[in-house]
C-alpha cells in the first residue's frame, strides 16, 4: 500500500506540546537553582497549569487524534500493539500511558506546589488555605515527585530516538509541521475556533483561580509598639 500525507496535528496541539517542554524546563531549572529564581519558578507553574488545563479541555473539543477518546489505551488496544496488530495513527496505545502519566504527574506537581513552602521567603499562592503542616507535606512530595518527571523524560526521549532509528518513524516531525506520511487514517478534522476560545477561556479562568488573586489581602500588621523611656 502507498502512504498518503494527513494532516494529523493541529496548531494548537503543536503549540501546548512545545511549549509545554519549555516551560518544564524552565520550572525544573528554576526549581534546582532556587533562590532568586524560585519566584519565577512559581510563575511558570502557574502557567503550566494553564498549559494543562487547556489540554485537559482540548483533550474533549479538539481535533480528531488530540481527542482523548480517539487513543486512550483499552485493553483490546494494548493487546494488538503488543502483538504488533495496531496500525492506528496518532498516539499508540504505550505512548498513550506517556500522556496521561505525564499530565497527571504534572497536574499533582502544579496542585502541591500552590500550597508549597519554601521555610524561607516563598509560599505558593494558595498557602493560607491549608496547614503548615499539610503545606510542609505537599512541599515535600513536589520534590519527590520531580524525580518522576525527570524518568518520564528521559523515557519520552528514549522511545522518540527508538521509532526514529528502529522503526524509522520520525515523530518530531510532525508536531512540527503538523502532517505525516502515513499507509492509515485520514487527516485531523474539528477544533474550530469556539472550541479553541472556550478551552483559552476555561484555561484563563484556571490560572487566576490558581493564582491566589481573588482570596481576601492579609490583615496589617500590628502597630508597633513605643518602648518607653524610663
Amino acid at each position: 500500500m502507498n502512504s498518503k500525507r494527513i494532516f494529523l496535528w493541529d496548531l494548537p496541539t503543536r503549540l501546548f506540546h512545545w511549549s509545554l517542554v519549555l516551560s518544564v524546563t524552565a520550572a525544573l531549572i528554576s526549581g534546582q537553582v532556587g533562590g532568586n529564581f524560585i519566584e519565577w519558578h512559581g510563575k511558570i507553574g502557574l502557567f503550566i497549569i494553564g498549559l494543562i488545563v487547556f489540554r485537559l479541555v482540548w483533550g474533549v473539543l479538539g481535533s480528531t487524534y488530540a481527542r482523548f477518546a480517539q487513543f486512550f489505551p483499552t485493553p483490546t488496544k494494548v493487546k494488538a500493539y503488543l502483538r504488533g496488530e495496531w496500525h492506528g495513527v496518532g498516539h499508540n496505545p504505550l505512548g498513550a500511558f506517556s500522556v496521561f502519566g505525564l499530565l497527571g504527574l504534572l497536574s499533582f506537581q502544579m496542585i502541591s506546589g500552590l500550597f508549597g513552602n519554601d521555610d524561607i521567603t516563598f509560599y505558593g499562592p494558595l498557602f493560607d488555605l491549608v496547614s503548615k503542616d499539610l503545606s510542609n507535606k505537599l512541599t515535600s512530595l513536589h520534590h519527590l515527585a520531580s524525580n518522576l518527571i525527570y524518568l518520564l523524560i528521559a523515557l519520552h526521549i528514549g522511545a522518540i530516538a527508538f521509532y526514529a532509528h528502529v522503526k524509522k518513524d520520525n515523530l518530531v516531525k510532525p508536531m512540527i509541521t503538523g502532517w505525516k506520511e502515513s499507509k492509515d487514517g485520514e487527516s485531523a478534522k474539528g477544533g474550530g475556533l469556539v472550541a479553541l476560545l472556550l478551552a483559552i477561556g476555561i484555561a484563563g479562568a484556571a490560572v487566576y483561580a490558581a493564582s491566589g488573586a481573588w482570596l481576601p489581602p492579609p490583615p496589617p500588621p500590628p502597630p508597633a509598639t513605643e518602648t518607653p523611656n524610663w
